[in-house]
């Protein structure tokens, strides 16, 4: 039983908010699906075949489907901006250890932050802020140079995709409008090649930050396998192949990655890409549990490698009726401008 309230959560709660219960995930934080848990799994708000998204499915779902106006969600590898955007909501990933992690059972340590759901980046901020501190117990806590969003200036050069990753022609027609939306509001958009990210991203689940997953939870997984779900069980199993060698070498490509990548922010002040590139089934998930989670990283994966931040916003919907979003990516410090950007793209 915890013996202590996590600062974010107090924070909060100092703030005059009421809680009103914990909510579901993929176990361990470990999936994008939403559904790897042994206990009842979250439904999408806007069609129950689909995935709702993860790891924090049920922190989405409880603001879609109104039983909160925000909730708190982890986000490694984009647990909180899927989720945010197969619900239609909007989905805030700080800078890294601008929120204490103090409290948070850890995916990757070293790669974990809290982030935000709500229904407008309004709001989203609005839980930002209130749980924004440096926290000197935490080892991982870095502030930035707080800005408010309503004094932050939006980027107005933007760095989009330049061959966007949508599996289907809905996706591509919602990320088509939503370029439109985009440079009715002035914005300059700039296609990139983005494979230098793309293949940062590849580094957190092909490389030894697996292993960072063993380390957090590993213990408990061997003492009590039956109480792991299976797919999870699997994952946590593959950091064995990973020596200290390999950790080594993982960190010295990460550090080429961000050195290659780093000229990008000299030529665009933020990168706007698709959320996710697909909407899977659950009949696709149970037909193939591990590609569909693969996929839906394909544009999350590398942020928090990089140390970026990122704001997934709700954007014109798919001709399907299912929702559809962008993700605005920034550097670190970044937030601020993201989330005035944000707010005028969902206005």
């Amino acid at each position: 039983m915890a013996r202590h309230t996590a600062p974010a959560a107090q924070r909060l709660l100092d703030a005059g908010a009421v809680l009103i219960g914990k909510t579901n995930l993929d176990q361990f934080a470990t999936g994008l699906v939403g559904v790897r848990t042994p206990y009842p799994v979250p439904r999408n708000a806007f069609d129950p075949t689909r995935v709702p998204g993860g790891s924090s499915s049920g922190s989405a779902v409880a603001v879609a489907q109104g039983l909160a106006t925000l909730s708190l969600g982890t986000d490694t590898a984009g647990s909180g901006r899927v989720p945010a955007a197969l619900n239609g909501l909007v989905g805030l990933k700080p800078s890294l250890g601008v929120v204490s992690t103090r409290g948070v059972v850890p995916a990757c340590r070293s790669l974990d932050c809290i982030s935000v759901f709500a229904r407008s980046v309004a709001d989203a901020w609005a839980g930002f802020a209130a749980i924004a501190a440096e926290d000197p117990e935490d080892a991982f806590s870095r502030p930035i140079a707080w800005q408010e969003m309503d004094a932050a200036t939006p980027p107005r050069r933007i760095g989009v995709p330049l061959v966007p990753e949508l599996d289907d022609a809905a996706g591509r027609a919602a990320w088509d409008a939503a370029c439109a939306r985009l440079a009715a509001l002035g914005v300059v958009l700039e296609p990139l090649d983005l494979g230098d990210f793309h293949a940062t991203a590849r580094l957190l689940y092909d490389g030894p930050w697996v292993a960072e997953r063993a380390a957090a939870v590993g213990d408990f997984c061997a003492a009590e396998p039956d109480a792991v779900h299976p797919v999870t069980r699997g994952i946590l199993a593959g950091a064995a192949r990973f020596s200290a060698v390999d950790a080594f070498r993982g960190l010295y490509e990460l550090a080429e990655m961000r050195r290659r990548t780093a000229p990008v922010w000299q030529r665009v002040e933020a990168l706007a890409v698709p959320s996710v590139p697909c909407f899977p089934t659950l009949a696709e998930l149970e037909a193939d549990p591990l590609g569909p989670n693969a996929r839906l990283g394909a544009y999350t994966n590398f942020v928090n490698l990089l140390d970026l931040a990122a704001l997934a916003v709700p954007g014109p919907m798919r001709p399907d009726g299912l929702p559809a979003g962008i993700t605005l990516i920034g550097p670190r410090g970044s937030d601020a401008s993201l989330a005035a950007l944000g707010a005028r793209f969902q206005a």
